[in-house]
């Protein structure tokens, strides 16, 4: 039976040996890289200064928001740093007075993040592959399910760093922050960046899979 991993090998170092038995193969993740309708704006704002940390928790939920944005917004002035903050479905009408920082609804990571400093996420597999895949650092404040393996694996592989979501505070995050801003870990990313399975390679590959298990080959 044709088990299709659809994520990049890099992501998970170490992985059991079983995963890379025949008839599992790791095809890298699959992603249409739409664009979103704020990228024209998002890109121009971008250009204008420094790149900025990247902050968004992908489709999750945060009751209440405000908390863990201030934190944010406030570790990012300590740190001198511009902040691109992705709402998804939080209210965040109430924050709309700071020069450094500007509030979206959502981007396309394919055309964003390669354009900032860090990636500040909640550890989705997808937001974990666009970043990798970005060349960009990763703070992973996970949640639940998987995102605590995907937050190990950037420690492991020393491009980026990870802490449960209720454990921060705004010293973890300005700790964690001024951690992987090292250039260092940049190199890193950039080099991970390189070994990555493309967006149409992963695409192309699982078509080829599931057309040859479909054919009985």
């Amino acid at each position: 039976m044709l088990e299709i991993q659809a994520y990049d090998e890099r992501c998970l170092p170490g992985q059991p040996a079983e995963w890379a038995e025949p008839g599992k193969p790791f095809v890298g993740a699959l992603t249409l890289e739409s664009p979103a309708g704020v990228d024209d704006e998002v890109l121009p704002w971008i250009a204008e200064d420094t790149p900025p940390i990247y902050f968004g928790l992908g489709s999750t939920p945060i009751s209440p928001p405000a908390d863990i944005v201030a934190m944010i917004i406030s570790a990012a002035a300590q740190l001198g740093e511009r902040l691109l903050v992705c709402s998804g479905p939080n209210d965040l009408s109430e924050f709309d007075h700071f020069d450094h920082v500007k509030f979206v609804g959502e981007v396309s990571h394919a055309a964003i993040l390669p354009e900032c400093r860090v990636v500040v996420h909640h550890g989705g597999a997808g937001t974990t592959a666009a970043a990798m895949r970005a060349g960009v650092p990763s703070l992973i404040l996970w949640l639940w399910l998987d995102q605590p393996v995907w937050a190990a694996a950037v420690q492991q592989l020393e491009i980026g760093s990870g802490r449960r979501f209720s454990d921060v505070t705004e010293q973890s995050l300005v700790a964690d922050l001024t951690s992987i801003l090292a250039p260092e870990y940049l190199t890193r990313a950039r080099n991970i960046a390189a070994e990555m399975i493309s967006p149409h390679e992963s695409a192309s590959s699982a078509a080829d899979f599931v057309e040859a298990a479909a054919n009985g080959d």
